[in-house]
């Protein structure tokens, strides 16, 4: 299809898991030249994200503008209905609009590559390749007759986890891999006609978790690969500035955000040990596989990353907890978790009941309570471990507050990334 120039054009650029305090410091070290060049046309804000902190939540937090309460998705697994049985939320669990739904509706046409919790991609007027966790890619491009075009330019959608958390080579090949795919989908799709253009890479976040130290020590033996992906990857930025500025005029249309902040991890923090060690979750056997083994006289149990649920009568089948005692056991819960500390030091910054972070009529199908915890902290929801703490491979965890946000536009004070799309949506409808 030709391209066809239009006085009002939106291009979103999201980087996962890339933290507003490096971009800060890349732009001012030089290691983001193009980056900080037309970021100087805005501001670069700091951004909550979405609790938990984590991005099947996150973007769809964004791509909808509401919360879990209101769009449906409380993590990247839930609960069947009546159930312990966990289950994969999908895109079509989504119950509330997408930006690009909104905008379709409003006349205007889109092309989204990479957005995570697409997945698989539902219909849309323009294109839509889904992002993680998309395992098979015929599933994840709408319209269909799209797959062969991305066939032929060999793309990938993520990183080989497994693999690359083994074996460091294979993590810097993939990263490579995925870079080169979202050049390609944008050579091919920028030529498309559109109103509304999202690119998300996710490469960041995977580097993040694996090699987050190699970012700021430059004694690491990856330190430079941490920066030269970087650097990469500002060409990508900077080249998608350089075309929507020469063909809008000016940058007014242009956003750049993240989903949650990155830092460093130093524990691992089993939620359900910890609730076992208190007499408040008992399973049938010393080694259980799933929750559907919790034994009647459980109070609560826990899913990941940091979501408490109390074991309500009516709400799960084995339930002990009287609709009545919800609100002293959410305390006596939430007490105790703010007592949590590790060699003298506090685990858990703050504990939120359901109805301060969620709205909406799909509240009451969400956890209870949900656990932020101190830098360093992360916590989890695994039934198999039988200690507390625990020391991880992994190198780098989300945060809650070191989201950004980057815009011409003018934001609300203390920016929840909810907040994002309406400014999107605003700036090409108004």
């Amino acid at each position: 299809m030709l391209f066809r120039k239009r006085q009002k054009r939106v291009a979103v650029i999201g980087l996962d898991g890339v933290p507003y305090s490096l971009v800060a410091s890349f732009c001012q070290q030089g290691i983001l030249p193009q980056t900080a060049a037309f970021m100087a046309a805005g501001r670069l804000h700091q951004m909550r994200a979405s609790l938990p902190e984590i991005s099947a939540v996150s973007w769809t937090d964004f791509m909808t503008g509401t919360n879990s309460g209101t769009h449906g998705i409380f993590g990247f697994t839930d609960l069947k209905a009546n159930s312990y049985d966990l289950r994969f939320p999908n895109f079509y669990d989504v119950r509330t609009p997408t930006i690009w739904e909104r905008l379709n509706h409003a006349g205007k046409k889109c092309v989204v590559i990479n957005q995570p919790a697409t997945y698989p991609a539902r219909p849309l007027k323009g294109v839509l390749i889904s992002g993680f966790v998309a395992i098979d890619l015929a599933k994840a491009v709408y319209p269909p007759k799209e797959l062969e075009r991305l066939k032929k330019l060999n793309y990938v959608i993520d990183v080989d986890t497994a693999a690359a958390r083994a074996d460091h080579n294979i993590l810097w090949a993939d990263l490579k891999k995925t870079l080169e795919s979202r050049w390609k989908a944008l050579e091919l799709y920028w030529k498309e006609d559109w109103d509304y253009f999202e690119l998300v890479i996710t490469g960041t976040d995977r580097l993040h978790h694996y090699l987050w130290k190699a970012g700021f020590d430059s004694n690491h033996p990856e330190h430079e690969a941490f920066l030269n992906y970087y650097r990469e990857l500002d060409g990508l930025i900077g080249h998608i500035a350089k075309l929507f500025e020469a063909e809008t005029g000016d940058l007014s249309g242009l956003f750049l955000l993240s989903d949650h902040g990155f830092g460093e991890l130093k524990k691992e923090v089993y939620l359900n040990a910890w609730l076992k060690e208190l007499g408040l979750l008992r399973f049938s056997t010393s080694e259980p596989a799933s929750l559907s083994e919790l034994q009647e006289s459980s109070v609560a149990f826990a899913l990941d990353p940091s979501r408490i649920y109390l074991n309500l009568r009516g709400k799960f089948p084995k339930g002990k907890v009287a609709p009545s005692e919800r609100n002293r056991w959410r305390e006596e819960i939430k007490q105790a978790l703010l007592e949590l500390t590790y060699s003298g030091e506090k685990v858990i910054r703050q504990v939120y009941y359901a109805e301060e972070v969620y709205s909406g009529p799909l509240t009451s199908c969400g956890p209870d309570l949900i656990a932020l915890p101190f830098p360093r902290f992360d916590l989890k929801g695994s039934v198999k471990k039988n200690q507390v703490f625990l020391d991880s491979d992994l190198e780098g965890m989300h945060t809650y507050d070191d989201a950004f946000f980057w815009t011409t536009q003018e934001v609300p004070a203390d920016l929840k990334i909810a907040e994002c799309s309406q400014i999107v949506i605003n700036r090409l409808l108004q």
